[in-house]
């Protein structure tokens, strides 16, 4: 597993959840032909509405000759930003759709910007909302999910001669205990990071002080939601 902290610690939010939407992993591009009509859809990872803001305003520079640029975004470590546009589309039969996708996906920091080239027939209400859904979610099942977790921060002071051995331990540890390891820092001793579940703290201490006759002490630092690599 990898993680990524976004920057996002649980007092910030206000509450503390043991639930998050996920996002994904890098943007994934897919293309659907709909009654001759072209309809190619980006997702992106962001990181705020002004992140996809400029993917957004990138698609349609690259696609500046296409009829419409359609658009859904979710926002926020809890999701509770949302943002979408029929750009020229009958109102509701393609943003809005757009956006019900990525909330049935469960996602949160995530744009689709779906190009639509006009193939001279007309789709009508319903034909558009279906092509506009299918152009998401079908990208959405190419692209690689991310999951958010709240996990608490601990790290490691070794020896480096006892460096190699212990990053054995710990990357098997982890896996054992749906914790993540991350990269370790070199200066006067080997530091290594993981970001662990609350409830596998104490048995880390306990693991860590039994695989080093006491030498190792791990040091709690604080809680925060992680981005951690679906396997």
């Amino acid at each position: 597993m990898v993680a990524r902290d976004p920057d996002t610690d649980l007092a910030s939010l206000g509450r503390v959840s043991t639930s998050y939407p996920s996002t994904i992993a890098a943007p994934v591009e897919h293309e659907i032909v709909v009654t001759k009509s072209r309809f190619i859809t980006t997702v992106a990872p962001v990181s705020s509405v002004e992140d996809a803001d400029r993917v957004i305003a990138e698609v349609r520079r690259r696609r500046w000759d296409a009829r419409h640029n359609c658009t859904a975004m979710v926002t926020g470590v809890l999701g509770d930003q949302a943002r979408s546009s029929d750009d020229g589309e009958p109102s509701g039969t393609a943003g809005v759709p757009m956006l019900e996708v990525l909330r049935r996906r469960g996602l949160t920091d995530v744009v689709a910007v779906v190009t639509r080239y006009f193939g001279g027939v007309k789709l009508g209400a319903g034909g558009l909302v279906r092509a506009y859904s299918t152009s998401v979610s079908e990208t959405l099942d190419r692209a690689a999910l991310v999951h958010r977790r709240p996990l608490t921060r601990v790290t490691v002071d070794v020896p480096h001669a006892e460096a190699g051995r212990i990053d054995n331990v710990l990357r098997d540890w982890v896996r054992r205990h749906d914790a993540t390891l991350g990269e370790p820092a070199y200066g006067s001793t080997a530091t290594f990071e993981l970001w662990v579940p609350g409830a596998a703290v104490e048995p880390l201490r306990a693991d860590l002080a039994a695989g080093s006759a006491g030498a190792l002490a791990p040091v709690v630092g604080e809680e925060r939601v992680v981005d951690v690599a679906a396997e």
